[in-house]
């Protein structure tokens, strides 16, 4: 009986969105970064370097994010609004 990774298939891996909680997989999601020094910024790439937290691309569900604090829990930090706007602007224009 092979295993998947014997059989020459990656595994992919998994990621929960904040907002609506379905598991996708990684590339299918943004991720919302904590950098060292402490900024909060989207990562398109998902390999600048800091405390990720993983939202679907759409605008719907990183609203219900910032509605009810998950990132600001999931990061530790709180996330002013003006970088939640930033998001926001940033994840429409990259629709």
């Amino acid at each position: 009986m092979a295993t998947a990774q014997s059989a020459g298939k990656k595994k992919i891996p998994e990621r929960q969105c904040l907002g609506c909680g379905e598991h996708k997989p990684k590339p299918e999601l943004i991720r919302i970064v904590r950098s060292p020094d402490g900024s909060v910024s989207l990562d398109l790439t998902g390999k600048k370097s800091g405390r990720g937290a993983y939202v679907c691309g759409s605008v719907a569900c990183l609203r219900k994010v910032r509605k009810n604090h998950r990132a600001d829990a999931a990061l530790g930090v709180t996330i002013p609004g003006e970088v939640w706007d930033e998001m926001e602007n940033t994840l429409s224009q990259n629709k």
